[in-house]
């Protein structure tokens, strides 16, 4: 069992910057896939940013190219999400989550949140314009 518990959260104005870190515990997977979710009011949930721990290769959804970056700590076992020149749209409750390595790195975005068998609680992420 994969434990996550995010932080980070909070309150910016757009153009403003927000750091997201997810912390793990318990029994975390080698060669598997972890990533950044989010939902906002009365949408899906949606897939933002994913890492594949077998090689750190990353995946961005196109609505965040350039903007935000995915990181993780390995000794620390801390995922980072690095929100910058964030817009009003980006407001919603983001999710970390972790698989038990069966997506593959292919699947680590394209997967959504039907791949993922471990969810943090969320943190909420508010941009006002």
């Amino acid at each position: 069992q994969v434990r996550l518990v995010e932080s980070g959260g909070g309150s910016t104005q757009t153009g403003g910057s927000l750091r997201l870190s997810c912390t793990a515990s318990g029994d975390t997977y080698d060669n598997s896939c972890m990533g950044w979710f989010r939902q906002a009011p009365g949408k899906d949930r949606e897939g933002v940013a994913s890492i594949y721990t077998g090689n750190d290769r990353v995946f961005y959804a196109d609505s965040v190219k350039g903007r935000f970056a995915i990181s993780r700590d390995k000794s620390k076992r801390i995922l980072y999400l690095q929100m910058d020149n964030l817009e009003p749209e980006d407001t919603a409750i983001y999710y970390c989550a972790a698989e038990d390595g069966f997506l593959g790195a292919s699947g680590c975005l394209t997967a959504g949140p039907p791949g993922y068998n471990f969810w943090g609680r969320g943190t909420q992420v508010t941009v006002s314009s």
